[in-house]
């Protein structure tokens, strides 16, 4: 569960973009949507702890995320939409530090690889490597661990079809599992069957459906009038 408190957050002084949001996203697949700048990624940001509120309070299954850095982090994982990754590392060191850092074997890593097609570039750096590749290897990073959250930033850009349909089975299966998946993404078509909520921000505020309609084309319509800024009987959560 990722619940948001009183969470106020602006890049610049006066202009917020987030202003005293209230949140509260149970286990299922959440999907994030709306025009750009309206806040999406600023929140999945938030929620991983890669910006810090300007006030309220981040709780990760209860546990405050900057009060208790270790504990509710280890419980995340998170894909952003840009890779920000060491130039200079090789594939398997990065993924040899994800595996330390998550207390995993480094067999686990060289799994994570194969899965995502990188194991023949595994010594090659990551300089050396496409924007695609990149983020081949972020996935490769978010498999590794036993995640209770997952935090995803348009995990679909720039993949090929293969991999697209590994990350979408990928999230089906963490939701067996009872993971509350907060997935910001325009191409949602290929999740709207697996959500059970969305959410987007609206003047700072979250504007949030807490129990999609199990109609898919009804689900489908809900989802396209959040994207699209439209309200159809949606409330301030």
């Amino acid at each position: 569960m990722i619940v948001f408190n009183n969470v106020s957050f602006s890049y610049q002084k006066g202009e917020k973009i987030l202003d005293n949001l209230n949140l509260e996203l149970k286990p299922g697949l959440v999907l994030m949507v709306g025009p750009n700048g309206c806040g999406k990624s600023t929140l999945l940001r938030l929620a991983a702890g890669v910006e810090i509120a300007d006030s309220g309070q981040i709780l990760i299954n209860g546990l405050d995320l900057w009060e208790e850095e270790v504990r509710s982090r280890n419980q995340l994982v998170y894909f952003p939409e840009y890779p920000d990754l060491t130039p200079y590392a090789t594939i398997k060191e990065v993924l040899d530090l994800v595996c330390l850092l998550r207390g995993k074997p480094i067999e686990r890593g060289v799994e994570a690889l194969r899965k995502t097609g990188l194991q023949h570039l595994m010594r090659r750096t990551v300089r050396e490597l496409s924007q695609g590749q990149r983020r081949r290897i972020l996935f490769a990073s978010c498999m590794v661990g036993d995640p209770s959250v997952i935090l995803l930033d348009e995990p679909l850009e720039g993949m090929d079809h293969q991999m697209q349909k590994e990350i979408v089975s990928w999230v089906r299966e963490h939701m067996d599992d009872g993971v509350t998946i907060l997935l910001a993404c325009h191409n949602f078509q290929p999740f709207i069957p697996m959500a059970t909520q969305a959410v987007t921000i609206r003047n700072g505020q979250a504007v949030h459906v807490e129990t999609l309609s199990s109609n898919p084309h009804q689900k489908r319509l809900i989802v396209e009038a959040l994207a699209g800024g439209s309200g159809i009987g949606l409330y301030h959560k």
